[in-house]
């Protein structure tokens, strides 16, 4: 079995625990030492064969897998969660093509954890519903469509996480910035810096400043640019309409007049 396992941001208590499960049965484990840091293999039993993947190509790793039957239990640890910019599609389809049985275990993105050391909602009602995940076209991704691009994203406003990005800044800069652009240079944004690492860095600044302060950071690598107005400091501006005592839901009825106490629906007596 080859399992794809998402290592999460970097902490290793925030891997899932069939991640970590997995890691722990390993008989064979490839890991980016550029992405993951080496406390997340501490999962894993001591004296098993462990390959550093960010000096091997695509072959070198599958190479690994042909090298091996299918009861030797192999784990590629992938940063973040693998459907993320994880390159996993072209191995999955080795193993398709030579009947290899597969998993993928999903792990936490560092989108998230950025927002949990920001301390930010990245939806927040009446600001921003959506959030749009990009990175800017570059050597590897080139196939990237002209309508997937930072800039033609921006047009929506919405809450940008900007991956793969910050060795240009400059150009980040002005996409984010073009013409027809939903954001304007006072609006919120944030640089985090291998989010739930040791050494983890956050800077709150502006689309303005970004620029600047990713220039300030000295890093090129592990680091994601969060940008919207739900970045913004303060309360909410509004409350989410859920758990408004005049909301009705399936479970809940609206709460009787001069009251905020929640009423169980039917549905839920049952």
């Amino acid at each position: 079995m080859i399992s794809f396992v998402g290592a999460g941001p970097g902490a290793p208590d925030l891997i899932t625990l069939r991640g970590a499960q997995r890691l722990a049965g390993a008989d064979v484990v490839i890991w980016a030492s550029s992405l993951v840091p080496p406390a997340v293999l501490g999962h894993c039993r001591p004296g098993i064969l462990i390959h550093d993947s960010a000096t091997m190509t695509l072959e070198d790793v599958l190479a690994v897998y042909a090298g091996r039957d299918e009861e030797t239990a192999i784990v590629r640890l992938h940063s973040g969660d693998p459907s993320l910019y994880g390159a996993i599609g072209e191995q999955l389809d080795w193993c398709l093509a030579h009947e290899r049985s597969w998993e993928i275990v999903p792990g936490v993105s560092s989108m998230a954890a950025a927002a949990a050391a920001l301390g930010r909602e990245l939806t927040e009602p009446g600001v921003s519903q959506s959030v749009v995940v990009t990175r800017l076209s570059g050597r590897t991704s080139a196939s990237m469509p002209d309508s997937e691009g930072v800039a033609a994203f921006a047009a929506h406003g919405a809450t940008m996480a900007v991956f793969l990005s910050a060795a240009r800044p400059d150009e980040l800069l002005a996409a984010l910035l073009g013409p027809g652009s939903g954001y304007d240079e006072h609006t919120p944004a944030a640089i985090v810096v291998r989010a739930t690492w040791p050494d983890e860095q956050i800077v709150r600044t502006t689309v303005g400043a970004l620029a600047d302060g990713l220039r300030a950071t000295g890093a090129t690598m592990t680091v994601l640019v969060l940008v919207g107005a739900s970045l913004a400091g303060g309360p909410v501006k509004r409350r989410s309409h859920l758990y408004e005592p005049s909301f009705t839901t399936s479970y809940r009825l609206r709460s009787t007049d001069g009251s905020t106490e929640g009423r169980p629906s039917a549905h839920r007596r049952r």
